[in-house]
């Protein structure tokens, strides 16, 4: 990581994330802002690899910050980093193009970990925010047979993407597995590839979706 947006309206928790943020990323420039406003004019003048993106600020929603990175700096991995954990903050920025979603209720060091698996290939997503996903499309109608794209995993892939959908990190897999991260890391890349996501909130819908994670 080389350019880092922080968009955090609360001056005490922006700066307890930017020295969060550069404790996992140590070689990275940091660029603050508290309002949408200024996160927008940074954007449309700096390039970013990652943002870490609050919801609830003065001038609207992180929402605008999330859908704007998608369309100029689709290459940039956006992160929300938020106290709101409902379905109407979730979803939305889900769907703007959220990479991950991070709640800040946790500790330091689960969200200083979850940040780590950046640099790992794995999207952070607070292990609660991916049961909700989960439980909302289990409750939603699920379409027909017919209607699902037949996509062709192989049996380890299976295995590998109900895992990720159960929120295991990549380590984690690798020693239920027997192979190594890195090993585990590329079978990850197949799924995403193969199934046309690129996140782990999108892997654990389309194991809901294809049945194999059903509990």
């Amino acid at each position: 990581m080389k350019s880092i947006l922080l968009l955090e309206d609360l001056a005490e928790i922006r700066a307890w994330l930017s020295e969060l943020v550069s404790r996992v990323f140590p070689q990275a420039q940091v660029m603050e802002c508290a309002r949408i406003e200024h996160a927008l004019d940074f954007v449309n003048r700096h390039k970013f690899d990652l943002a870490l993106v609050d919801l609830g600020l003065p001038d609207g929603s992180g929402v605008t910050v999330v859908e704007r990175l998608r369309e100029v700096q689709p290459d940039a991995q956006t992160v929300v980093v938020t106290i709101h954990d409902d379905d109407d903050h979730l979803f939305p920025a889900l769907q703007a193009g959220a990479f991950g979603y991070i709640l800040k209720e946790q500790t330091r060091e689960q969200i200083e970990e979850q940040l780590q698996r950046i640099s790992q290939g794995e999207p952070p997503l607070s292990p609660s925010i991916a049961r909700r996903v989960i439980s909302h499309f289990k409750a939603a109608p699920q379409p027909a047979p017919a209607d699902i794209p037949k996509v062709s995993l192989t049996e380890r892939e299976t295995e590998v993407l109900l895992r990720v959908a159960k929120g295991f990190t990549l380590p984690e897999i690798g020693v239920q597995l027997g192979l190594s991260r890195h090993t585990i890391a590329d079978y990850v890349k197949q799924i995403y590839r193969k199934l046309n996501i690129s996140s782990r909130a999108e892997a654990a819908l389309e194991a809901q979706r294809l049945g194999i994670f059903r509990s």
